[in-house]
Parts: C-alpha cells; sequence; structure tokens
C-alpha cells in the first residue's frame, strides 16, 4: 500500500518561504500524476498544485508564488512556496493527482503569521 510522508512545514512571517517534501514509497513514482493539497481549519482539502511527466498546474490562489517539482529517482516530490500569505496557513499533504489514495499521510503544518 502505498505511503506518502510530507515534511518541511513550519511557522512563517508573512512573504517568506518554505520547501515542502514529499517522499512516496510501495509505488512506480514515475507512473503517477501527483499532487500537493491543503486543508485550512474548518474548510475542505482543496487542490493546490498538480505535476505529471511534463506539465504543472496550479490553483489560481498560489499561481506564480509555489512550484511543484519532481525528483523521480528519489521518489520525491517538492513544493517551494515564496510570497507566503496568512491564508496559505493549512496543512499541506502529497497524493496522487487523479483519484487520490485513501491513505492520506499526515501532512505538515505550514502556519504563516507575524
Amino acid at each position: 500500500q502505498v505511503q506518502f510522508v510530507e515534511s518541511g512545514g513550519g511557522l512563517v512571517q508573512p512573504g517568506g518561504s518554505l520547501r515542502l517534501s514529499c517522499a512516496a514509497s510501495e509505488i512506480i513514482f514515475s507512473m503517477y500524476i501527483m499532487a500537493w493539497y491543503r486543508q485550512a481549519p474548518g474548510k475542505q482539502r482543496e487542490l493546490v498544485a498538480r505535476i505529471s511527466s511534463s506539465t504543472t498546474n496550479y490553483a489560481d490562489s498560489v499561481k506564480d508564488r509555489f512550484t511543484i517539482s519532481r525528483d523521480n529517482a528519489k521518489n520525491m516530490m517538492y513544493l517551494q512556496m515564496n510570497n507566503l500569505k496568512p491564508e496559505d496557513t493549512a496543512v499541506y499533504y502529497c497524493n496522487y493527482g487523479v483519484r487520490p489514495s485513501a491513505s492520506w499521510g499526515q501532512g505538515t503544518q505550514v502556519t504563516v503569521s507575524s
């Protein structure tokens, strides 16, 4: 069964940056479209960014601030987050970009606050 482990979150001031990492095991990582999701308190989980072998796409709210990337050789995915805003505060998760697995990781908390 696939396992996702997210890391790299923390507390950052508005305008700051963080880089999240996602490690995936038990899958042939390169075969899958992958994605980052986030869930803010009291809100539904939402798609933040998705990456295939050749394309990326982003939610409008993070476009031009976040960059998704992957390293298939290491079964790793990343999310570089720049110019962070308080509304980016959420728990961030990685999962498949199409039909997410029911096996979500524990997520990594990102808090943007002064």
